[in-house]
């Protein structure tokens, strides 16, 4: 039952370049009690390892085109020129509703779009290591060109230029294991604060009577 004194569960954006890890680091947060991931739509190919409605949503362009003039996106944008990517609204009223928080997956472009609409939200950089190890898994992905592998640098270098705009925490993903502990960390630190503890307190302190 509702008291009207509940703060809204957390919106928490996580980023990183391509190959930083950071959907790894996303599973470690939604290992944690009371998450939820939002869904991304994306107009790209699914790749034989993907399942529609697991990682993303694929639909056609036409359809993503619809769901963008129905403003059915908290933020969408078009990647490497090529391929249309957003997260749908529904999953942020979903939060609201069963009082989850809800971690987004997204890119600095995106990011800074839901910090525009969302200031409260809580955004979280994954950094690589260094340059020579991000550039080492993606071509340990084997996924792409030697062309597409120096655009995916040079757009990291871009996503971690603007870093001091629009995050809040930082984790350097060297280790996944403690990468993934301080990602987790942040999330329970951030249920922590006084503010979101206000509630609580002062149901306690209630409970004493006056004095």
């Amino acid at each position: 039952m509702s008291t009207g004194t509940e703060i809204a569960p957390l919106v928490l954006i996580v980023s990183g370049p391509s190959g930083s890890g950071k959907s790894t680091l996303v599973q470690r947060i939604l290992e944690l009690p009371g998450t939820m991931a939002s869904i991304s739509c994306t107009t790209r190919s699914r790749r034989a390892t993907e399942a529609s409605g697991k990682c993303y949503d694929f639909v056609t362009e036409a359809e993503f085109d619809a769901m963008a003039a129905r403003g059915e996106f908290l933020e969408y944008a078009r990647v490497f020129g090529k391929h249309s990517y957003g997260t749908p609204r529904k999953w942020l009223e979903e939060s609201r509703k069963k009082g989850l928080d809800v971690v987004l997956e997204i890119d600095v472009q995106g990011a800074a779009q839901v910090k525009e609409k969302l200031p409260e939200s809580v955004a979280i950089f994954i950094l690589p290591p260094s340059r020579e190890e991000l550039e080492r898994r993606l071509r340990e992905r084997g996924q792409d060109s030697n062309e597409e592998i120096a655009r995916r640098l040079a757009k990291a270098r871009d996503e971690i230029a603007a870093f001091g705009k629009y995050y809040d925490f930082c984790v350097v993903n060297d280790d996944v294991e403690r990468a993934g502990r301080e990602a987790q960390a942040i999330v329970i630190a951030l249920r922590c604060t006084s503010a979101r503890r206000r509630a609580r307190v002062e149901q306690l302190l209630a409970s004493f009577g006056r004095e």
